[in-house]
């Protein structure tokens, strides 16, 4: 397994690799390997014997090159850092090390396949735990408890709120505009202040219930639970947010003295009311940059020092947890001269995960597309759109040219869905599982240009897929490259109605006029 980590680091080197002191490095999971040449001493083995005399564990090998014959020797970095293997060397050589590595590509793929796989998401948390996220943090919020039953907002109100007259009732979904929102079930508005003897009454009738926003669609969320607050006395109301910047590479923070309402709207009134601080990465936030925020936020009662501290207070939340956004409308002042974040929404970096799992565990799937949640259980990229032309491709340009040229004949995609360059047979079936599990697909059309990904064994997946899951709409495959003629000859032999194109356009064309019939 060491020897497998160490050709998927060389392997990977061309994407992850920095150079320290003229040694190419990579990370892996047991720390950092290094990659060091010298010509070879005759054979591979006597190339491994010499990496391995030089440094401990070493794994080398020889390859051929126009100039002669090389020896790679990848060892862990800790051993030494006087090899003089620079980066540009290696671009020189990753052509024939591939070569070489031809038989263990496949094996070493399914190491390094996981970053090629994985599902590019931001996670997304409900309110009341970034409340509780930000409390952590020392982040001022209202004191408020998350439910999920009318017997749980009972014991709530006596425990929690016992002393409380009224309460704000928040419906608990992944969507903006929940205060203007309906429920199908008739209520309107997602959040209410009410009496502390009408809360069991209006939260479980939000409770279970699907509410419609201007951003869940008309399909609406469903809200397994409300979060209870206590009704702050406000005074005032700014927005506040931390972003990624691309033009600074790096975090920016936004800031508008005027709150509680569409930052999209303000910023297109009074755009001179909207502050931007951008913060230099590496030194991380500082008194000044703090102060520039809170002067615009122009907070009207709030202490301007203790502002300053939840400003900085709130950039360590960002940095230490991975934050792709954190966003907090309203960021209110209290009658008692409190800065609180009254409202938060906070995304995460999925590259993370790894190190945030206390964050992840947050996920909520009931609030995302169940095509999504299959897709990234079977490890696949999948994006569910409106169209009524079900995609399955190999590689993410690929399959956006897909869809490309199903709009030019007049079609719709009814997703984006790539099943990468090292697919098996059962993520295929997968795929086809959650093609066919959509209403609104009215035929297939699998694109397969095959490279690392074999067509035979994208075949296979069809006719397997084919067995467990009733196709009841048009299949129209389109293969080409790796093992192309084992493919058809599979998908020919199955019996399977299946309609063949000879190239991209030909399979867009056909998919399209297999609907109109």
């Amino acid at each position: 397994m060491e020897k497998l980590c160490t050709i998927s680091c060389i392997l990977l080197l061309l994407l992850l690799a920095t150079v320290e002191d003229g040694v190419v490095v990579c990370e892996e999971e047991e720390g950092q390997k290094c990659v060091t040449s010298w010509p070879c001493p005759g054979t591979t083995q006597a190339c491994k014997e010499q990496c391995n005399r030089d440094y401990p564990n070493g794994y080398g090998f020889c390859q051929e090159d126009k100039a002669g014959s090389v020896c790679l020797c990848a060892y862990d970095c800790m051993v030494s850092l006087g090899v003089d293997l620079t980066f540009r060397n290696l671009l020189n050589y990753s052509v024939m090390v591939r070569g070489l590595l031809n038989k263990l590509v496949s094996r070493s793929l399914s190491v390094a396949g996981k970053w090629q796989h994985h599902q590019l998401r931001r996670l997304n948390i409900h309110e009341y735990q970034g409340a509780e996220l930000m409390g952590k943090y020392g982040v001022n919020v209202p004191k408020g408890v998350a439910v999920s039953s009318v017997e749980e907002v009972r014991k709530a109100i006596q425990d929690v709120f016992p002393n409380e007259s009224e309460l704000v009732v928040k419906s608990q979904i992944l969507a903006g505009g929940r205060g203007l929102g309906t429920f199908k079930s008739g209520l309107k508005g997602g959040v209410h202040i009410v009496k502390a003897d009408q809360v069991e009454d209006i939260a479980g009738k939000m409770l279970g219930q699907i509410l419609v926003t201007k951003q869940t669609g008309p399909q609406g969320k469903i809200v397994s639970k409300v979060y209870l607050c206590e009704k702050l006395s406000l005074v005032n109301e700014m927005y506040f947010a931390i972003t990624l910047d691309r033009n600074t590479a790096g975090p920016l923070i936004i800031g508008c003295s005027k709150g509680g309402t569409s930052i999209e709207d303000l910023a297109e009134k009074y755009p001179d009311m909207i502050v931007k601080v951008p913060i230099d990465v590496f030194k991380g936030i500082t008194d000044e940059d703090a102060g520039k925020v809170v002067d615009g936020l122009a907070p009207k009662v709030a202490d301007r020092k203790d502002a300053i501290e939840q400003v900085k207070k709130l950039y360590e939340l960002f940095c230490k947890s991975d934050c792709t956004l954190l966003e907090i409308n309203p960021l209110a002042e209290t009658s008692g001269k409190q800065l609180v974040a009254a409202d938060a929404k906070l995304n995460f970096d999925d590259n993370a995960a790894f190190r945030q799992k206390e964050i992840f565990a947050m996920r909520d799937p009931s609030q995302e597309d169940p095509r999504e949640v299959a897709a990234a259980k079977a490890d696949l990229n999948y994006i569910g759109l409106d169209g009524e032309i079900g995609c399955m491709v190999n590689g993410a340009g690929l399959a956006m040219a897909t869809m490309d040229i199903i709009k030019l004949h007049g079609g719709t995609p009814a997703n984006f869905l790539d099943v990468g360059g090292n697919a098996s047979e059962g993520q295929v079936v997968e795929a086809f599982k959650i093609l066919t599990s959509d209403d609104k697909v009215k035929a297939i059309l699998v694109n397969i240009f095959g490279g690392i990904m074999k067509c035979d064994v994208i075949a296979s997946g069809i006719v397997n897929a084919a067995k467990q899951v009733a196709l009841k709409v048009p299949v129209v495959v389109r293969l080409e490259g790796t093992n192309v003629d084992q493919g058809k000859r599979i998908l020919k032999e199955s019996g399977m109605t299946l309609v063949t194109a000879e190239d991209l356009d030909d399979a867009a064309e056909k998919a399209v006029k297999s609907i109109a019939k």
